[in-house]
């Protein structure tokens, strides 16, 4: 497809011509983020670092080039374009880069200013009475954000409690935790459901957005903790393209090339490409990731847009899980940060692709209408040890073998219409919507050779001591003998007013209506051919789910809000220990809050506090039908009420161009409320598991802008994350006499990054981990996993 376009590109060029220039101020500094404009052709762009800019694609002909900045005198001035040849029109503003950068300090938008695309009613963050976060490409470039885990370190209150495997990742906010799964999912690219297993790449993002509490409303059957939106780069009508090589510590090289520009006046591409590969501080992991991120932008009009966009992934990833713990988490085992304790041979294979369009039209000032449709399959084939559960106290372990191939398929559908009117002198802010979404799930049963319902071991080696036994090296035979189909379906109508009974008083109103079809399964005996149904019959839940919210804005620059929401949460992705389907949950969210635009919107300050009350909360049951330990996410069950207390903190600032900071902060404390007083009852006022109490964020960068330094970068981050236990929840009357909890302390990591830009190359550098802090990240219930130990990381782009 590139070789295409560049073919494209270089035919086009030999009928057409280029528009370039750069735009300098009276003292002779080039400056950026100036707005270019092709009149004639309505084609706008704005200059880079080097105050340069560039129309391609242009025909033969006379143009009128406007320019126009914040505080700066518009100007006009008229070329001739002419076929194969690149046509200069340099500008000198009337204003010295020193009175630019104080007015664009001043004009500059921050968080509070923008608003999110996962809002889908375009609502300014100052009128979203709900707790929010966005990690943008900026921060992303100066971190050298590989993983979303590390990105969503600098949201409030957000961590990363799980690692799974080593081949996905699991966040927690306000007490709950979300993972990759799309089906019952709270990940979402570009406002659609999205299975982000196998490490969605950062580098094709251009923000990350974060809706904290419960978004029920817009979408339905989601996580009462948070919802995460990845916003992808989008084509552009003007060329250019970065290329760079990313390297690190133990072997991670990875080439990233990114291509963007118009195919035609109205056509307009952008192509990502990424490749990973590296070696671990955990011993025999390894990691080989291939992205290809294409996408075209049509304009059907001047009212109607059509956004299409494509990812492929492949990820081959070891499987990792951790260094286990001894006697059920009683105790931790004292061996080396890079110990591995899967078999030498095991993989996870995963290969995804996904597509999506979205038309949008607009058919006044005032009113619009956005329909966007997707697909997604996610393949899975891995194969290795089972968990590490039931290790012996003095390190031995019987290894077992857990053999697994899987396809998730995703196809969603939804449409936005928004609209502004007014009833009298009341204004409103209008949206109205339905969307639908069908997940099926097909998993995969396996006869593994030597592997049987009585004789599941493997092999025994010892965790704490590796040369005590010998491990076995051979990889067993694998007969694929059952596969089964669970297909369910999700339906939404929802519509939403944000009313403006004056300018400082505000009601925001909605209500939710879904839908939720859970199929009988599909189960194909592979071994006789024969078809059944599943035990469990065909599921319908429904829901209503409203939100009321009361805003007062005593100046345009704060906000104060008081909400009430309510979260429906199906269960349908889980049994019991007999198979039966779980009934739903219901989840009631009280929140309140303050936003504010401090000096002139050079600074932001939100706070906000909230109770969440889960009338039944799933979680993973600690034994099967035969009182055998359970290993499987899946099968669950109600563990009583829970109650979620906490606030976060959130302070940002953009000083200037130069200097941004992020800080943030976040309490929670999640607890059982009420459970039964018999066996298995959990105890009430006992902290959940995989939730910190605390967690901080702070990051600052600077650029030097004096002669002598200009282009000299330097940064900063600190990460906390509080005290938190793993393993299982304690039962009223538990067999096991010890506490089941595995307490785990809070640890922080400080990230220290220089770089430095010259003319169109740049190079970043960053420690991270300079203290290199030894902590625990929790694998699953009984194993935990070594945080990154000190590290490098380096980049090296340059932009054309």
């Amino acid at each position: 497809m590139l070789l295409s376009l560049i073919i494209i590109n270089a035919d086009a060029q030999s009928f057409t011509g280029r528009i370039s220039g750069k735009i300098k101020t009276t003292d002779g500094k080039t400056e950026a983020h100036v707005t270019v404009m092709v009149k004639e052709l309505n084609r706008v762009t704005t200059t880079k670092d080097d105050g340069s800019y560039m129309f391609g694609n242009i025909k033969p002909g006379v143009y009128t080039i406007r320019i126009s900045c914040i505080g700066c005198a518009n100007k006009e001035t008229t070329v001739n374009a002419l076929a194969g040849k690149t046509t200069v029109a340099d500008f000198t503003l009337s204003e010295s880069s020193s009175q630019l950068a104080e007015i664009n300090i001043n004009a500059r938008k921050n968080s509070n200013n923008k608003p999110g695309t996962l809002g889908k009613a375009n609502i300014s963050p100052l009128d979203l009475p709900q707790s929010s976060g966005v990690v943008g490409s900026q921060v992303i470039k100066d971190q050298q954000v590989n993983r979303l885990g590390d990105a969503l370190r600098n949201v409030s209150g957000v961590s990363l409690t799980q690692t799974r495997g080593g081949v996905s990742e699991s966040f927690s906010a306000r007490g709950y935790t979300i993972g990759v799964s799309g089906g019952a999912g709270s990940i979402f690219r570009n406002g659609v459901l999205t299975n982000s297993a196998g490490f969605p790449d950062a580098s094709t993002l251009e923000s990350i957005e974060v809706l904290k509490g419960s978004s029920a409303l817009l979408y339905g059957n989601v996580s009462g903790g948070l919802i995460i939106n990845l916003v992808t780069k989008k084509p552009k009508f003007d060329f250019g393209s970065e290329v760079a090589m990313r390297y690190g510590s133990y072997n991670d090289y990875k080439p990233m090339v990114d291509v963007y520009g118009p195919i035609s006046k109205n056509l307009a591409f952008r192509l990502i490409g990424t490749y990973e590969n590296s070696d671990s501080y955990r011993d025999q992991v390894k990691t080989n990731i291939t992205n290809i991120s294409p996408s075209l932008l049509f304009n059907l009009g001047t009212k109607t847009t059509l956004l299409v966009e494509g990812n492929y992934l492949k990820s081959d990833l070891t499987p990792d899980y951790g260094i286990g713990t001894l006697n059920n988490g009683r105790f931790l085992p004292d061996v080396p940060r890079s110990q591995f304790i899967n078999t030498n041979w095991a993989y996870s294979n995963l290969e995804q692709g996904t597509g999506s369009a979205t038309l949008n039209h607009r058919f006044n000032d005032n009113w619009n209408l956005t329909a966007i449709g997707s697909l997604q399959g996610t393949s899975v084939n891995s194969f290795g040890s089972s968990l590490p559960n039931n290790v012996a106290a003095d390190g031995t372990w019987n290894r077992g073998l857990a053999r697994a191939k899987t396809y998730e398929g995703d196809y969603t559908a939804q449409v936005n219409l928004n609209g502004k009117f007014k009833t009298g002198s009341i204004k409103h802010q209008f949206l109205a919507g339905t969307d639908f979404a069908e997940v099926l799930n097909v998993t995969r049963n396996f006869a593994i050779s030597g592997i049987t319902s009585t004789q599941t071991v493997y092999d025994k080696i010892n965790i704490v001591d590796q040369d005590e036994l010998m491990p076995r090296t051979d990889v067993p035979n694998s007969t694929d003998t059952l596969r089964t189909k669970s297909p369910s379906y999700r339906f939404g109508y929802y519509a939403q007013d944000l009313i403006s009974l004056t300018e400082k008083f505000k009601v925001l109103a909605g209500l939710r209506y879904s839908i939720q079809k859970t199929e009988q399964t599909y189960i194909e005996n592979l071994k006789t051919s024969a078809d059944s149904r599943g035990t469990a019959s065909t599921k319908f839940d429904k829901a209503f789910s409203p939100k009321l919210a009361l805003l007062y804005q005593p100046v345009k620059t704060t906000s104060v809000y008081a909400s009430y929401s309510n979260n429906f949460i199906t269960n349908s992705s889980y049994t019991d220990i007999y198979g039966a389907t779980l009934k739903p949950s219901t989840v009631n969210q009280y929140e309140a809050g303050v936003k504010n635009d401090l000096f002139n919107g050079k600074l932001t300050a939100n706070f906000s506090v909230y109770r969440i009350i889960n009338s039944d909360l799933a979680v993973q049951a600690p034994l099967d039908r035969n009182g055998n330990q359970n290993p499987v996410s899946t099968i669950r069950e109600f563990s009583g009420e829970t109650t979620s207390d906490g606030f976060d903190v959130d302070i940002n600032g953009t000083i200037s161009k130069n200097f941004y900071f992020l800080t943030g902060y976040g309490y929670n404390y999640m607890r059982y409320t009420k459970t039964g007083n018999t066996t298995g009852s959990y105890t009430v006022g006992e902290r959940l598991v995989n939730n910190p109490a605390h967690t901080f964020n702070g990051s600052l960068f600077y650029t030097f802008n004096l002669p002598a330094l200009r282009g000299l970068k330097l940064g900063a981050s600190a990460f906390y994350t509080g005290a938190r236990f793993g393993g299982y929840n304690n039962t009223i009357n538990q067999t096991q006499k010890y506490s089941r909890l595995i307490p785990l302390s809070g640890f922080t990591t400080v990230d220290l990054s220089a770089g430095y830009s010259f003319k169109r190359f740049s190079l970043l550098g960053k420690v991270s981990n300079i203290g290199n802090t030894l902590n625990y990240l929790i694998h699953d219930n009984y194993s935990i996993t070594p945080i990154a130990p000190r590290q490098f990381l380096t980049t090296l782009s340059y932009k054309f």
